[in-house]
């Protein structure tokens, strides 16, 4: 991985079309790392989690060209990588696990992160989950800590639980959530474990019980649209 972080960092500092083109081929080099190592990566996640087999890498990951358009940020260029190795991919609206590598000082999400769950879910899709957990929070909680290593990201929430949820349960905080998913920050040193496949794929299966939880609500929400 010392490839994908080395061309990340430096195209953090030269993110500019006339650079990028003139060091296309140390781009390619760092994709080739990264999706080699996503292919290994989703075999692996497979092996405990069925429910991701068969996917390919494009299925998981993403282009490096930024969408602009409305943008007040025009660099051209990501300055991380990632992949969401997600049943029916990473457009297909479920949860999963998503690797990712970031550049120093990027702030896209201020470092390298392994994390399981679902972002920006569709609305009913959304209370499904807030409804599982109204009604098996004990069950929620403990696939959390089940997921040693990792916490459930808070910080985007409503100001107030949204309607038809109760105010005084002790899962109010829980209800207020936009997204659910669990997150582990990572060093460069991790990143660069001789190990590493192996290390990511053993802190995945960590979570695996939330992942299912979270799965079990999508697939009811979008039964139920």
């Amino acid at each position: 991985m010392e490839r994908v972080i080395n061309f990340l960092n430096e195209l953090q500092q030269n993110n500019h079309k006339e650079w990028f083109d003139s060091h296309k081929n140390e781009y390619k080099e760092a994709q080739i790392v990264f999706n080699t190592f996503t292919e290994k990566l989703i075999e692996g996640i497979a092996s405990f989690d069925p429910s991701v087999k068969n996917l390919t890498v494009k299925d998981c990951t993403y282009r490096i060209y930024r969408d602009v358009r409305f943008s007040k940020d025009k660099t051209p260029y990501k300055t991380h990588m990632g992949a969401y190795i997600s049943p029916k991919g990473k457009n297909g609206g479920y949860s999963g696990y998503y690797f990712h590598i970031e550049a120093a000082n990027a702030n896209y999400i201020g470092g390298n992160i392994l994390s399981t769950g679902i972002y920006m879910p569709q609305p009913r899709v959304l209370k499904s989950i807030r409804e599982e957990i109204m009604l098996n929070g004990e069950n929620f909680l403990n696939t959390i800590k089940l997921a040693n290593g990792f916490s459930i990201q808070m910080s985007d929430s409503l100001k107030r639980v949204p309607s038809g949820f109760p105010a005084d349960s002790k899962y109010a905080d829980f209800f207020k959530l936009k997204n659910y998913f669990l997150a582990q920050f990572l060093t460069n040193d991790f990143i660069l474990k001789d190990n590493l496949l192996e290390s990511v794929i053993n802190e995945y299966k960590k979570t695996l019980a939330f992942n299912n939880l979270i799965n079990k609500a999508v697939e009811y929400g979008y039964e139920n649209m």
